[in-house]
């Protein structure tokens, strides 16, 4: 079988097809690297593109954010990559940290956003603000990223701190939304007291369930509720907060539910081979950008769950 003939049969290729048409230089390695035996260096020399003097990351990176400044939420991207690739070390990661000291609060925990993205377009629903809260959604998946990594460095006592008491609350009932319940999840997924973790997954999972913030059965999902501030059909399912069998968040599922989430993430490639993003699109390049960032989570994550080909 040659190479078109395979692209009309399987979703892995039909995805490669559709990477090389769209993607950015950074996806097509990323693709390369995780799906036809790529090195790591060339996600890395691609990655370097973004990154500023003072560590952090810009440049677009995160397709809803414009600008050369640096902001926390491209930071985090860029650690992703770093994790995904086994590069999550060393001077880099060291330079990393310091940004993230200089930008966090007197607790610990980051912002979503910097003013500084003031003279620079950005996502509507990304509100700059001059002094800026603490956000679970930008500090949670950080600090598990680093856990994960063993990476050590005084900025993430306290910000580790912050992140047990901001998902002790979620677990309480504190009012919450998908994304961040996925930040949390990050977290736990992370965080070095594995006891503790699972304990509090446990908790966290009753109360997602009991308030409904996820998409149990995709034929349902036109009549679930959209959080304020969501896109029409903006909504998360199983697989968006258990992106691999191992994550604390897979318990709260049970097998039938898994496979139809998985089953509906599966039938969401478009004709094109890519995924569709689903908040909404904003500026002519933020669809282009981002709809080869999602297929990539998408192939990373039916992969992990022994449903890729």
């Amino acid at each position: 079988m040659d190479r078109s003939e395979t692209a009309a049969t399987t979703p892995l290729a039909r995805a490669e097809r559709f990477v090389w048409l769209t993607a950015r230089v950074l996806e097509q390695h990323r693709f390369a690297y995780h799906f036809l035996g790529g090195q790591a260096g060339p996600v890395e020399t691609a990655l370097a593109a973004y990154e500023r003097d003072d560590g952090g990351y810009g440049y677009g990176l995160e397709p809803d954010l414009r600008g050369p400044v640096s902001q926390p939420l491209p930071t985090l991207h860029a650690l992703r990559v770093l994790d995904g690739i086994g590069r999550c070390g060393g001077a880099r990661v060291e330079r990393i940290c310091r940004f993230l000291t200089e930008i966090a609060g007197p607790d610990g925990a980051l912002p979503a956003l910097l003013p500084t993205q003031r003279d620079y377009p950005a996502a509507p629903w990304l509100p700059v603000r001059e002094h800026p809260p603490s956000e679970l959604l930008a500090t949670g998946p950080v600090v598990g990223l680093l856990h994960r990594n063993e990476v050590w460095h005084a900025w993430l006592f306290r910000a580790t701190d912050f992140c047990w008491a901001a998902v002790e609350s979620l677990a309480d009932g504190a009012a919450t939304h998908p994304y961040e319940v996925v930040a949390a999840v990050s977290f736990l997924d992370g965080a070095p007291d594995r006891p503790r973790a699972e304990a509090l997954a446990e908790r966290l999972g009753q109360r997602v369930r009991q308030q409904e913030l996820l998409v149990l059965d995709p034929d349902r999902a036109a009549g679930h509720p959209v959080p304020d501030g969501y896109a029409p059909g903006e909504h998360h399912f199983p697989h968006d907060v258990a992106r691999t069998p191992g994550s604390v968040a897979r318990r709260w599922f049970t097998g039938d539910e898994m496979k139809r989430s998985l089953d509906h993430l599966t039938a969401l490639q478009d004709e094109d081979g890519g995924w569709p993003i689903r908040w909404r699109g904003w500026a002519p390049g933020t669809a282009l950008e981002g709809r080869p960032m999602v297929t990539l989570d998408a192939l990373l994550t039916l992969r992990a769950y022994d449903r890729l080909d």
